[in-house]
């Protein structure tokens, strides 16, 4: 199979895995009522990794799409965030590990990306959030820092631990389904048992802290 054929395929799976996961992600309780804790991000991360952040981007705008025809009810505005949230943890986690790829790449990246995520939506939620809410900015600067900021930090970090610890399985998927050449999975090598590690050590932290943002604990 050609590879630019071979790598549209590899998306065109991972579009739906990504929205699969989507669908399961609904069944989390949000935060303050309107925040959705989305996983998605984890199959659109790792298809960076192994396409590009062109790709990463492309499987984002289409998920994101087919999610505000099929399941959402924000619209426009929550598909402009929808795409804007996942495009800055995605894609610079992507572009990080394309030009450094090692396991140290690939962790600097997904740090980069949950940086970046905070960061932009920070901006966003100040001058698009009151039009969504129809509440004054500055009720929504005063959730900054006890609602927004910590929930965009542990989505980052928690879709970055469990990147780190399914990537090789994805990977060694798509090798035997042959949509990725053994060759072009060699990087899956570096994902080594450290990965693991790290990213339990990072949901044991941020986890508990998840749950008290939704008023479970």
């Amino acid at each position: 199979m050609h590879t630019n054929t071979k790598n549209m395929a590899t998306a065109g799976m991972l579009c739906a895995l990504a929205y699969i996961v989507m669908l399961v992600s609904k069944l989390i309780p949000e935060v303050a009522g309107f925040l959705q804790f989305d996983l998605k991000d984890i199959v659109i991360v790792s298809g960076g990794f192994i396409l590009g952040p062109a790709y990463a981007a492309l499987i984002t705008i289409v998920v994101s799409l087919v999610e505000m025809i099929t399941v959402s009810n924000t619209g426009p505005i929550g598909l402009v965030m929808n795409i804007i949230s996942t495009m800055a943890f995605c894609c610079t986690a992507s572009l990080v590990y394309y030009k450094k790829r090692t396991f140290s790449g690939a962790v600097a990246g997904l740090f980069a990306g949950t940086l970046v995520l905070t960061v932009i939506m920070v901006l966003w939620n100040v001058y698009i959030t009151p039009l969504y809410m129809k509440v004054p900015r500055e009720v929504v600067i005063s959730m900054l820092p006890t609602v927004f900021v910590p929930f965009n930090v542990v989505k980052g970090l928690i879709n970055s631990a469990l990147t780190l610890i399914l990537y090789r399985p994805l990977v060694k998927s798509l090798t035997r389904a042959k949509l990725i050449n053994s060759s072009g999975s060699s990087t899956n090598k570096k994902f080594k048992s450290s990965a693991f590690v790290i990213g339990f050590s990072i949901l044991v932290v941020c986890i508990p802290v998840l749950l008290h943002l939704m008023g479970l604990i």
